[in-house]
């Protein structure tokens, strides 16, 4: 412990730098982090004249994309009398936080993409929650736990209303393992990690660690015990593995959820599934605003006149995209397979014979689950059961259409670009939008789809920029019911680390109200696994995270080997944002060369500290800004922690230092 806060005078670390630091966090933890005066939330984008809420002559809106950034942003601009049409590619609304309907031995329940936390720091979603009245939709958790396969004892984080460093402080005195941190300050390399951990500052710290992956910073000294206990589960955590996650990436989420933050770590989860709690609430809003959406909305060119948008033009219904698209071999399917060539990846791949000009998707017509080929050459459902002969036709459900086939219209070393076979076409007739803004609130691989789907002079900077957006390694959900319940002491959502496959557990019969419901009535348990950046040459098939997921969960919860396994929902995606090394300064930001076109998402550049859902909601909220700006409206005030380390002032200086010195 004492070696913990040690800050010995060393010829690499400057009088005037210590004192600086001593001044710093004297006044720092007096003022801005008091115990007893909690900091509040940093406001962003807030107008200093006031100017008029609603628009006094309507403006045409259409938002691309029905996720939480698309929501949000449709949900500000409807309350400020725009007239705003949302588009979801999908038949419902939510993206991430979409769910849908499922059926469990005759018991009708609702799916979901998997447990979502809502901590206390997301003040952009709570502030639009609170304004729908639906702060009842939401319970809390009361305590958070991190669970270690092996080595540490289990980490449990509460409520706090104290930021750095008294909550550092706190977890030293709460922590079993505060003896196996290992940061010891005499040492250069941990005092380096020291000031980057305490000293965030965007500009200073994406350009001192973006060029690094975590994986890379963590093999140049970084504390084993830190990274152990807490760096590489929360990590993941942000749905990226270390060894293609920008350090400088990382730091920024750590300064939200833990070293700018005064709320600490407990949180709340949904009293019902994501769309019935957030999603409906939030659609609902717009609809009575005057908004209109349209889902199932395929987009089929975005044309540009002049330097912006001049028009949007979609389909709807079943009918099959027509935009030709590129996919890339999946290795670890054809170093498994002998047969037929594999590519895509996830939740989207495509079998194609050899020297055939027709591809096969392997997303199964019933649930969306990947099809796994089997010997005699049909293909398998691993989620429900469906099988699938050779050509794609149903053998037997509860599947009820084929497979979907594909043209392979160019071929390249290891890519294939495809397009849906005609004869699949449903012929649906199109709709031109056009508008005084558009909205591009999608995840990146929408984005990018879009912009291979617009005619006239592109801007070729943006396009580039859109482009080399990076999609993180796939995620997968597993959701187990069971005919018995178990102990359990740990938190309800609890993180795991040090599993082969698995990064966390959520227990839903103790938290959502239809499923508490449902193991009252039976007497069961519903437990589900994460496992948030999964390497698919280790898992290159849904069967084999399935196989995976039910040996770790038998590990996790030895009690329920002896139960009876009543279903399973698998949900496989790999539709996530990436932020590799070097991404963040082209990263797009919201507002783009053309007046009229806003990004949002969490893959846009980000003006404050944010992640997950929050940085979702703020992108939205921060492109409907955009638009009231230009429209000369008062803008939304935006919450944030504070956006600066408390030492960061002078993190730049002492690093600098210690590396002419080292």
């Amino acid at each position: 412990m004492t070696r913990l806060f040690d800050l010995p005078l060393q010829r690499s670390i400057s009088r005037r730098t210590l004192l600086k630091l001593i001044g710093i966090g004297a006044t720092g933890g007096a003022i801005g982090y008091s115990r007893f005066a909690k900091p509040q939330p940093s406001v962003f984008q807030k107008d200093n004249v006031i100017l008029p809420y609603r628009a006094s002559q309507p403006r045409r809106v259409v938002v691309v994309g029905g996720g939480l950034a698309g929501l949000a942003c449709a949900y500000e601009l409807s309350q400020r009398g725009m007239q705003v049409t949302l588009l979801e590619r999908a038949a419902q609304l939510g993206g991430k936080i979409a769910s849908w309907s499922i059926e469990v031995k005759g018991v009708p329940l609702m799916m979901e993409h998997g447990f979502h936390g809502f901590f206390p720091q997301y003040y952009n979603l709570k502030s639009i929650v609170q304004e729908l009245n639906a702060t009842d939709n939401f319970r809390s958790l009361n305590f958070y736990s991190v669970v270690y396969r092996e080595k540490y004892e289990p980490e449990v984080f509460r409520p706090s209303h104290s930021a750095f460093p008294w909550n550092i402080v706190d977890l030293a005195v709460s922590s079993t393992n505060r003896l196996r941190w290992g940061l010891n300050l005499v040492s250069q390399k941990h005092w380096q990690v020291f000031r980057e951990i305490t000293g965030f500052k965007a500009a200073n710290s994406y350009s001192r660690l973006d060029n690094l992956s975590v994986a890379e910073w963590v093999n140049q000294g970084f504390p084993q015990g830190l990274y152990d206990l807490y760096f590489l589960p929360f990590a993941k955590s942000s749905l990226n593995a270390p060894d293609v996650l920008s350090a400088g990436e990382l730091m920024q989420f750590f300064h939200f959820y833990f070293f700018g933050n005064p709320e600490g770590l407990a949180f709340e989860g949904t009293r019902q599934d994501m769309g019935r709690s957030l999603v409906q609430p939030i659609a609902q809003s717009i609809l009575q605003n005057g908004g209109q959406i349209i889902t199932e909305a395929a987009v089929r060119n975005v044309h540009w006149q002049t330097g912006q948008i001049q028009s949007l033009t979609y389909q709807q219904g079943s009918a099959t995209d027509t935009t030709a698209f590129w996919v890339t071999a999946n290795t670890a399917l054809n170093q498994e397979m002998a047969s037929d060539r594999f590519y895509g990846g996830g939740d989207a791949v495509y079998a194609v014979a050899q020297n055939q000009r027709e591809a096969l998707s392997l997303t199964c017509t019933h649930q969306g689950c990947t099809v796994k080929p089997a010997e005699n050459g049909e293909f398998h459902c691993p989620c429900h059961g469906a099988v699938f002969d050779r050509e794609g036709r149903v053998v037997h459900g509860p599947a009820q259409r084929p497979l979907e086939r594909f043209q392979v219209v160019k071929r390249q070393e290891q890519k294939l670009q495809l397009v849906a076979r005609p004869s699949a076409q449903v012929a649906s007739p199109t709709a031109t939008l056009e508008a005084d803004y558009f909205v591009f609130a999608t995840d990146v691989p929408g984005v990018q789809r879009l912009f291979t789907n617009m005619s006239g002079e592109i801007p070729l900077a943006l396009q580039r920029q859109i482009q080399t957006l990076a999609i993180a390694d796939p995620f997968a959900v597993c959701r187990f019911w069971f005919d018995r319940d178990f102990p359990w002491e740990q938190s309800d959502f609890t993180s795991l680390s040090g599993y082969r496959l698995t990064d966390s557990i959520t227990l839903y019969h103790r938290i959502q109200d239809d499923y508490i419901a449902w193991a009252a009535q039976t007497g069961g348990s519903v437990v589900e696994l994460h496992a948030y950046c999964y390497k698919e040459a280790e898992f290159p098939t849904q069967e084999a995270l399935l196989t995976t997921f039910e040996q770790e969960l038998y590990e996790i919860v030895p009690d329920l080997r002896q139960a009876t396994l009543l279903h399973r929902e698998l949900v496989n995606q790999k539709n996530f944002s990436g932020y590799p090394p070097g991404s963040y300064r082209d990263r797009p930001e919201t507002q783009t060369p053309a007046a009229n076109l806003m990004l949002a998402g969490d893959w846009v550049k980000m003006p404050f500290p944010c992640g997950l859902m929050e940085r979702a909601v703020s992108s939205g909220l921060l492109a409907s800004n955009a638009i009231l700006q230009s429209e000369g409206l008062q803008r939304r005030p935006l919450l944030t922690v504070n956006p600066e380390g408390m030492l960061s002032a002078i993190a730049a200086g002492s690093l600098k230092k210690v590396e002419e010195l080292g």
